[in-house]
């Protein structure tokens, strides 16, 4: 059993074959079986020789393995991909994830990287990489059996938003290996695909919408590739002009959406190129009649209005920036350095998530007796504001609309008094001067500002502005960060105003009609 990505495969391939080894797949899967069956030949136990074959191995991978040759032996070990092992009374279990496991036992052993067991009826054993015998913990899981129970968390709105850091780190394993994204991850035969690609077309609706948005800004800044964004329901009836080998990418938290498979549907007429799905759900549609698919990692999204789809595509897509800015100049310090900054995701949403009680309070303090309210942002931060703007007015119902900040002036500051709350995105960036003239414009009209500002640009709270403090924050990463007080925001003023939140009015979680 095999699950993650073979890298060096081909060249395993090529010598196992002039070995004598015969192919009946093209599975990456194949080359393993072989590999550990070539120990076996040369007289190494079951044990040993798995030990041997992921020395050989280069990638992301989880294994369990048994032999007709050791019956009752099964071995198990972890490379990037996750692999847990469940204790019950006379029984041992491996599966890649406590969920699958949770109506056997509470109790899991988690393998780290490199880590092999040896599990028998007598008993388990664990190795570390270097082949020295250890003990890992056994730890009880706190998972329900059923997915979809809130737990102790009012509403699956805010349950889901605490669960980005763990939903972030599930979509980044496997995913990086030391310091590069493994492209393999996309899917077979993603590099000969990438190979070719000179634009990428996104198609998208919602949510996702304003995924495909900062995509964009990090496709063009960091990748120095073309990219083009559309709302599906407008692309498939606009009649757009092909470009030569496009990218088609297609976000969709459920891969129903019926907008955005219309949208793929005519861009494969027009004949725009490949695509590749980022969605949530493996046995989607979208999944299905994709060429290259990126699954998130988000887990189960109950509440209608998305939360922890948006962050984990955020990161699918700054996971493409990386593999597309290979082929197109982006440095290998670059990509390195944009592989650690992901690395650091999920620790800082929990510093995010820490700003829930002063959230509250800014809720009730601002937000309980308006109707409307104005969110801006600039650069990548615009489309945060966006998905800011839209979180409020769909589960609180007050009207609420998003500008780049550097529009004021073109209309929006005539709505600008002291009853229009101002939210602004302000992350330590090289936009952020332009950002503080715009807030001043607001300041000058008796605008109420509220700022989720990085710690280090300087911006306090006074007279008319209230500034909520963000950890430092790398610029290429802040969209991800910055997105969730926005959620939180949108909660606590949802709860003020006594809507159903999970389902609120006139809206469904899957749109799958036109």
């Amino acid at each position: 059993m095999h699950n993650g990505i073979i890298e060096n495969h081909d060249e395993l391939r090529e010598k196992q074959q002039q070995a004598g080894y015969r192919f009946t797949s093209q599975t990456d899967t194949e080359v393993i079986v072989h590999q550990i069956h070539h120990y076996l030949d040369q007289g190494q136990d079951l044990l040993a020789a798995v030990q041997s074959t992921i020395n050989d191995l280069e990638g992301a991978f989880s294994l369990g393995v048994i032999s007709k040759n050791e019956p009752g032996r099964l071995i198990a070990t972890r490379r990037g991909s996750p692999l847990v092992i469940g204790l019950a009374d006379g029984e041992m279990m491996i599966a890649s994830d406590v969920a699958a496991l949770v109506s056997e036992t509470k109790k899991f052993i988690f393998l780290e990287d490199g880590d092999v067991a040896d599990i028998s009826a007598d008993g388990m054993n664990v190795f570390d990489q270097q082949g020295v015998k250890i003990e890992r913990q056994v730890k009880m899981s706190s998972i329900t059996l059923d997915a979809t129970d809130k737990g102790d968390y009012p509403h699956y709105m805010l349950k889901e938003i605490h669960e980005q850091p763990r939903a972030i780190a599930d979509t980044l394993e496997g995913r990086i290996g030391s310091n590069r994204v493994l492209e393999a991850a996309f899917g077979d035969g993603a590099g000969e695909i990438f190979d070719k690609v000179a634009g990428v077309h996104i198609i998208a609706c919602g949510t996702s919408y304003h995924a495909g948005m900062v995509g964009r800004y990090w496709l063009e800044s960091l990748a120095g590739i073309p990219c083009s964004v559309e709302v599906a329901s407008e692309f498939r009836y606009r009649h757009p002009v092909v470009r030569n080998n496009s990218l088609i990418v297609t976000l969709s938290q459920s891969g129903e959406t019926a907008d955005t498979l219309a949208g793929l549907h005519e861009a494969r007429r027009l004949g725009f190129g490949q695509a590749l799905s980022i969605c949530n759900v493996p046995e989607s549609s979208l999944v299905r009649e994709s060429d290259l698919v990126l699954m998130t990692h988000a887990g189960p999204e109950i509440g209608v209005a998305s939360t922890k789809a948006f962050t984990t595509q955020l990161v699918a897509m700054l996971l493409l920036t990386i593999v597309l800015g290979r082929r197109s100049g982006m440095s290998a310090e670059t990509g390195t350095r944009l592989v650690n900054e992901l690395r650091s995701v999920p620790g800082k949403v929990e510093h995010a998530l820490a700003l829930n009680d002063q959230i509250k309070a800014l809720a009730r303090a601002h937000f309980s007796d308006k109707k409307n309210a104005l969110f801006l942002g600039r650069g990548a931060q615009f489309p945060v504001a966006m998905e800011g703007a839209l979180k409020l007015k769909e589960i609180s119902y007050i009207h609420a609309e998003a500008y780049p900040a550097g529009e004021l002036k073109h209309g929006p500051l005539a709505l600008v008094d002291e009853s229009m709350p101002v939210v602004v995105v302000a992350p330590n960036n090289e936009l952020l001067e332009k950002l503080k003239s715009n807030m001043q414009e607001v300041s000058a009209r008796g605008g109420e500002l509220i700022v989720f500002a990085d710690t280090e640009v300087g911006i306090c709270s006074a007279p008319g502005i209230t500034v909520l403090p963000v950890a430092p924050t790398e610029d290429s990463i802040a969209p991800i960060i910055f997105s969730v007080p926005l959620q939180l925001l949108a909660y606590h003023v949802a709860v003020l105003k006594g809507t159903d939140i999970d389902q609120p009015r006139n809206l469904a979680k899957s749109v799958t009609v036109e």
